[in-house]
């Protein structure tokens, strides 16, 4: 084993999109709790960046690794990697994903639904694949899969065909990785977050669009409130899981009618 091997308290962490917003936050939260982190994303220098902030508040190790998470060439090299300097996976959390423009349902263009599509469903789908056959045959046996839902997992905003749709499927991919985690002692749950303070939720601080065809300020909540829940949910034994849990601003617009 390399010098990435078993580090702190001996558990290993994989964060796709952890480059940046909800993804450096939750990297970040488990570095502090001891965790060796990978963090995965397209953009090189991003993720360098990330990584050496997040050891230098930390101390313990943070590795960037380059991986399109729609891309099965490259999601397994990165696996690879991940079992070559480590060893073992304990938690992977699939929190990569991409979005477009709101835009009407009718004029969205294929390639952009083929993208988001990729980007937050198979790629989830993908690394789901290759941790399961890390962490079924890894000793001690098992892990965990934590899956970001989103809102959007039960309920859509206007114009977001794409993405909504993915994130319907990543419930029933949560699901199915649950119940097909068993024999392998694999848990897996999902977290559906509602405005967390990030770069891409600055605009709800403007006003979006509503579904009664407003504009409306949303309220948002800090982001560490996501990667406080992520943690709670890795810590447990692997004979518990949390299968769905939502963390939201209390005041945004998703409860009853508004």
């Amino acid at each position: 084993m390399t010098e990435w091997g078993r580090t702190g308290k001996d558990r290993i962490a994989l964060v796709t999109g952890g480059g940046t917003g909800i993804g450096l936050a939750i990297a970040r939260g488990l570095s502090a709790e001891g965790y060796a982190v990978v963090i995965t994303g397209r953009r090189a220098a991003v993720l360098e960046e990330a990584a050496a902030g997040i050891s230098g508040e930390t101390g313990n190790p943070v590795k960037a690794i380059t991986c399109d998470v729609g891309d099965p060439a490259q999601v397994a090299a990165a696996f690879a990697q991940v079992k070559r300097d480590f060893g073992r996976l304990d938690v992977l959390v699939n929190n990569a994903g991409s979005n477009v423009s709101p835009a009407l349902l009718e004029d969205i263009p294929f390639e952009e639904w083929t993208n988001v599509l990729g980007a937050n469903l198979t790629g989830a789908f993908l690394c789901t694949q290759q941790a399961f056959r890390i962490m079924k045959d890894q000793s001690p046996r098992g892990g965990r899969i934590i899956n970001n839902g989103s809102i959007s997992a039960s309920a859509p905003r206007p114009n977001s065909a794409p993405y909504t749709a993915t994130k319907h499927a990543i419930t029933g991919l949560t699901k199915s990785t649950a119940l097909d985690g068993r024999k392998y002692d694999i848990a897996c749950g999902q977290i559906d977050i509602g405005n967390a303070a990030t770069d891409m939720t600055s605009k709800m601080n403007a006003g979006v669009l509503q579904a009664n065809g407003e504009i409306a300020r949303e309220p948002t909540m800090p982001v560490k409130h996501v990667a406080d829940a992520v943690i709670y949910m890795a810590s447990l034994p692997l004979d518990a899981n949390v299968l769905t849990m939502t963390v939201m601003a209390t005041m945004m617009p998703f409860v009853g009618r508004g």
